[in-house]
């Protein structure tokens, strides 16, 4: 496990298999695909940055690395993925076995580029869509944290306002001597020509009669650009002008009807603004939702209340009459805005859903955040919105105009990457026949990326037979390279190149060295996103049964055991805690869609798709922390039984962080004994989780919701539902002072016996 953890901090990489399975029917029989979970920005220490274009081979595009074969006399290297003869430039002239570039140092497998022609001035652009149709206690507190986050910008960043409700706002903040907008009917959706012309941007200067409308050096002056879209330092007092003014859409809204709200009109119109200003700038539409929309493109629900929001079991059945139209719609949004190169960001903060099922492929393509909270007022919303805009090291390092590629070993082929990222649709021959997420392509477009944003990647392992011996010992190993070109935070374009070399194995006596190189970790967190991927696309999917199908396989596969013994089961230190994460992963909020909104699980796996491995293995399977008087705080197991009257849990699940307090500690809280001087003791066992909560929740983007409950409480279901239930209702025996749970789950305990009996069969 702490090897793996070591490439993961030279690399940036977790994979699967760190000893891979050499032909397609070995990589078959482990059920666990050959995939890779990487953090192309994740920022190192000692990261080397060298001042130059990189060394490409003529023939696959690959950069030049330490696993490339040199032949110093001749000045000549050979490409590990193509085995392609190249020269050295005349630069290289000097190159010798004492005398290496950086690139070719064993440690640096990891290495960036920076060409310093390319170096351009990085001016981010943020346009603001905001939803009025909100009450105006919401609209208050959107307000109050917007004006807090226009002061946080950087000086030179553009910023746009779009308000919308029945009718879409633009907002001419350019205009001084009085407040000016324009209005387009929000039941229809704005063609870019006819928003350009409305919006009089050719009134000074001829529209061209042909080519694309692109900035201010295809087509538009900067000052018309500048109406609309002006530099956060000059325009605080506009902004904070039209927020003093704004009011909840003045529309009445009948008692049987909902608000009319058309938020597929106003991104639309958001887009093509941007699109005709900033082409491929990296600009961002923040787009802050109250409420579903109900007018116009993009709809989800009519206005009539007495039509229900769709839910899961209605998309199940195919009776969510809006929900096809809107997804092609914003299907349409996601490929206009990638091939712009600009970016999503969803705040949803509503009781209600707001569509956040049908903006996921728009978000995810184009590689935006999305933030769900119950009100703007809340603390999970106000404090990732400063985050969003926090500079320094403990800022996210924003990044954009990512285009990500893919090089590997010919006996590899690439299935596809789930993560946010778009296809660039560059059909090689590494593309396999079999697609998974974004596939077909070995190239992928980011338009926003972080130093968190992680994606996996799914391989096919393509050789039919194993190879004689020979051959075997000479080149058994698999070649990758990862290629992250990037506009840097600072505004340097730059190229991350990340070689990794995984040996393979095959035929009689691989098991062993297949177990040595099983990380489950990156298996759990792989498996997880493959699941809700399969759901998401495959009808009449069963995920319980394909998971446990899977865990059955892998366990009778690499378990030791005497056949039709299930006493005699063991598992490998290295497979032993791969039971518990699908034990967890099925009861999850990914695979259990049962009392979660359609919004709320397109939320939970649009996190899980950005996140690197230790993050998702906390979604999957929550960690507990136990804080009592008779020991240091320490770690608890994720059951029923560590509930104790006399103990204080937390648990720390991504999405939430929960601070539980055992019943004797609630009574002790309530009387007040921990402001006495005397109980002081008492007093630090309270604020030692609060601390730690505070901890997990300034590192965590976004924010998570804090949850402080006591034993018996309502609010400590948020505990109780993700602990293993091995006190339930159907349970003997019942320890004083614990708990128990309510349910028809098995046990952990009970889930074991089955797996191991059908195991061993």
């Amino acid at each position: 496990m702490a090897e793996f953890m070591e490439l993961e901090a030279q690399d940036g990489v977790r994979m699967t298999w760190n000893v891979v399975p050499g032909t397609k029917e070995e990589a078959g029989n482990c059920m666990v695909p050959v995939s890779a979970i990487y953090t192309p920005i994740k920022p190192f220490p000692n990261m080397l940055v060298l001042p130059y274009a990189p060394l490409r081979c003529r023939n696959c595009s690959s950069v030049l690395n330490p696993f490339c074969v040199m032949d110093f006399a001749a000045k000549i290297w050979i490409c590990p993925f193509c085995f392609h003869r190249s020269h050295f430039p005349a630069h290289y002239a000097s190159v010798s076995e004492e005398n290496l570039p950086a690139e070719l140092f064993p440690q640096y497998t990891t290495i960036e580029y920076k060409s310093p022609r390319e170096a351009a001035c990085l001016q981010s652009v943020f346009m603001f869509v905001i939803d009025t149709s909100i009450i105006e206690e919401e609209m208050a507190f959107l307000k109050s944290a917007l004006s807090q986050a226009i002061g946080l910008f950087p000086d030179n960043s553009l910023v746009g306002l779009i308000t919308f409700g029945t009718l879409v706002h633009l907002h001419e903040i350019g205009f001084s001597t009085a407040p000016k907008t324009y209005v387009f009917k929000g039941s229809k959706d704005v063609p870019k020509g006819q928003l350009l012309e409305q919006m009089g941007f050719f009134l000074n200067k001829p529209k061209p009669l042909t080519g694309v409308i692109a900035g201010a050096r295809d087509g538009l002056s900067s000052d018309s650009i500048a109406r609309f879209l002006l530099p956060a330092s000059e325009c605080e007092f506009a902004i904070n002008s039209v927020f003093e003014e704004l009011q909840k859409d003045p529309w009445p809204i009948p008692a049987d009807q909902r608000a009319s709200r058309s938020t597929g009109t106003a991104l639309s119109v958001a887009a093509s603004l941007l699109g005709a200003c900033f082409p491929g700038s990296g600009a961002r539409i923040m787009a802050f939702l109250g409420g579903p929309s109900t007018e116009g493109p993009g709809a989800i629900v009519s206005k009539n209340l007495s039509e229900p929001i769709r839910s899961h079991k209605d998309l199940d059945k195919d009776s969510a009459p809006h929900y096809h139209k809107a997804i092609n719609f914003y299907e349409t949004l996601a490929k206009q805005l990638v091939h712009q190169g600009h970016v999503l960001d969803l705040f949803a903060c509503a009781v209600d859903q707001v569509g956040v099922a049908e903006l996921k492929v728009v978000v995810e393509r184009t590689g935006g955040f999305v933030v769900l909270a119950e009100s703007f007022g809340h603390s999970v919303f106000k404090d990732t919105l400063r985050r969003v805009f926090q500079s320094g090291d403990k800022g996210l390092g924003l990044s954009s105009n990512g285009i990500f590629e893919v090089n590997c070993s010919k006996d590899l082929k690439i299935q596809g990457v789930l993560g946010p990222c778009a296809s660039l649709e560059k059909r090689s021959p590494l593309c396999s026949d079999t697609i998974i997420g974004q596939g077909n392509t070995s190239a992928w477009k980011m338009c926003g990326l972080d130093q968190a944003t992680s994606l996996c990647l799914v391989f096919d392992i393509v050789r039919k037979d194993i190879p004689d011996a020979t051959v075997q010992s000479s080149s058994s190993q698999f070649y990758f390279q990862f290629l992250t070109f990037y506009q840097h935070s600072s505004g340097e374009m730059r190229l991350r190149v990340t070689t990794l070399s995984r040996r393979w194995v095959a035929g009689p006596g691989s098991i062993q060295d297949l177990i040595s190189g099983f990380d489950q970790d990156a298996a759990a967190a792989a498996m997880a996103r493959l699941v809700s991927f399969k759901m998401e696309i495959e009808a009449e999917f069963d995920p319980i049964r394909w998971l446990d199908k899977a865990l059955i396989h892998i366990c009778s596969r690499f378990g030791d055991y005497q056949k039709d013994t299930p006493s005699s089961f063991s598992l490998s230190p290295r497979f032993s805690i791969f039971p518990q994460f699908m034990f967890h992963l099925r009861r999850s909020q990914f695979v259990q869609v049962f009392n979660n909104s359609p919004d709320e699980t397109a939320y939970f796996r649009m996190i899980l798709n950005r996140e690197n491995v230790a993050n998702s293995v906390v979604m999957i399977q929550p960690s507990l922390v136990s804080y009592s008087f008779q020991s240091v705080p320490e770690p608890a197991l994720l059951d029923v039984t560590a509930i104790a009257a006399d103990r204080i849990l937390l648990l720390d699940s991504y999405f939430t962080v929960v601070i539980f307090h055992g019943s004797t500690i609630a009574q002790w809280r309530k009387a007040g004994y921990h402001d006495q001087p005397e109980h002081q003791a008492f007093a630090q066992l309270l604020q030692a989780p609060r601390d730690d909560a505070d901890e997990i929740i300034k590192e965590r983007f976004p924010v998570p919701r804090l949850v402080i409950c006591d034993q018996y409480g309502s609010q400590a279901r948020f505990l109780l539902a993700k602990l293993n239930p091995s006190a339930s209702c159907n349970s003997d025996g019942h320890r004083p002072g614990g708990d128990i749970i309510f349910t028809d789950d098995v046990s952990f305990e009970v889930f074991l016996d089955h797996l191991q009996r059908l195991a061993v069969q």
